[in-house]
């Protein structure tokens, strides 16, 4: 029987990250984030937006070289939008009156910038559009896996407008 935990998301932060660091010298980055459902009201026929709050976790992972929790404590703040790759971690514990408690948590793989840095953030100019651990997928023909960086949007190319329209109907 095949198996899959993968979760993708864009949202937005909803505190700043928290970072505790252990004792054998890992670090992990845990913060708050927001995604919106979008549903039909049956009685008015608008659409509304029903939001869900998250719990996050990204890790330092030392044996492939990937430094997260560094790269979200150092970049990501409250309010800024993301878009986040992960999987669900369901983390189980017995509380003080000795009922058991559960909460599912979702640990990031890999995050992308969606926006620039806001004229409040840390220093100047534009946060950068990935992170060393946040990097696409380079596509079959390459096979390189994740070692392409994702290009700045100044640097696409957008293909030159022609003065017909290419749809025959």
């Amino acid at each position: 029987m095949a198996n899959l935990n993968k979760v993708m998301l864009i949202g937005r932060l909803t505190r700043d990250p928290e970072v505790r660091t252990f004792a054998a010298g890992g670090k992990v980055a845990a913060f708050g984030f927001a995604v919106n459902n979008r549903r039909k009201n049956q009685q008015s026929g608008q659409w509304e937006e029903e939001p869900v709050f998250l719990d996050l976790e990204a890790f330092n992972r030392g044996e492939t070289g990937r430094q997260l929790a560094d790269q979200i404590e150092q970049y990501l703040r409250k309010g800024q939008q993301v878009f986040i790759e992960g999987h669900l971690k369901l983390d189980q514990w017995t509380a003080q009156d000795g009922q058991k408690r559960s909460r599912l948590k979702i640990v990031v793989d890999n995050f992308q910038f969606l926006e620039p840095r806001g004229e409040g953030g840390q220093g100047s100019g534009r946060a950068p559009q990935a992170a060393p651990a946040a990097r696409r997928p380079a596509g079959p023909a390459t096979g390189s896996g994740y070692d392409e960086p994702v290009p700045e949007p100044d640097a696409v190319d957008a293909p030159e407008p022609r003065g017909e329209d290419p749809i025959p109907f």
